[in-house]
């Protein structure tokens, strides 16, 4: 069984969203908070698998309480998923820094809500290529110094680095299989090997590092060099 915790500082929102999470056999909401603060609390003492955090909340919001659950030792295994409009773009891309497994906007379908939920509770980023795309073009298109290629990439093989920049490009795994002309399960155990040897927590992470080591720069079309 799925846990999660819902907080969201609108009771109608968490009705329905606990309403439809409830609903599927495999997924269970044990607890609800209307703040920030409230959600910290609840998931030291809840411990849940997934998180639904809302940004905007009284208080302390949903980012400054991602980063205080993803900074608790004892919620290692907890991962978290913001609830977007997208009107906070600069924010999202430092959360994805800090460790947050992903981003639902509000009005996604009620099926692929509970689908994103399993997607986080199984090791991987909720973080579709469409929203990925955005993020990173919103983030590539600003000034700022160019980054540095890291030491840390010398740990990967060629593959693994190939594999990495197309994740940074936002590809799922079945696109990155089309990709490399590779099985899905193969591309997915390349990403899981890569994401190990340079120690993020999740895909999230392993987009922003293949920018920020430079492997993926913007404008980047095509496979590794």
């Amino acid at each position: 069984m799925i846990r999660v915790l819902l907080a969201d500082d609108q009771a109608l929102v968490r009705a329905g969203f606990r309403a439809l999470l409830d609903s599927a056999d495999d997924i269970q909401v044990v607890a609800e908070a209307a703040d920030g603060e409230e959600a910290v609390r609840l998931a030291r003492a809840e411990r849940p698998d997934v998180v639904l955090m809302d940004i905007r909340m009284p208080g302390v919001d949903g980012l400054a309480a991602a980063a205080r659950i993803i900074a608790e030792p004892s919620l290692a295994t907890t991962r978290i998923v913001i609830l977007t409009t997208f009107d906070l773009d600069e924010y999202i891309f430092e959360a994805l820094r800090s460790g947050v497994s992903g981003f639902l906007v509000k009005d996604t379908e009620p099926r692929d809500l509970l689908q994103a939920v399993r997607v986080v509770h199984d090791g991987e980023a909720l973080l579709s290529p469409g929203i990925t795309r955005r993020l990173i073009a919103d983030y590539t298109s600003r000034p700022r110094t160019a980054p540095a290629p890291s030491p840390r990439l010398n740990d990967l093989t060629d593959r693994e680095r190939e594999v990495v920049a197309l994740v940074g490009r936002g590809l799922s795994n079945e696109e990155i299989a089309r990709e490399l002309v590779l099985s899905p399960a193969t591309a997915k155990t390349h990403v899981s090997r890569a994401m190990v040897k340079l120690g993020v927590r999740d895909r999230a992470q392993l987009v922003v590092l293949a920018y920020e080591s430079a492997l993926v720069t913007p404008g980047w079309s095509g496979r590794t060099p």
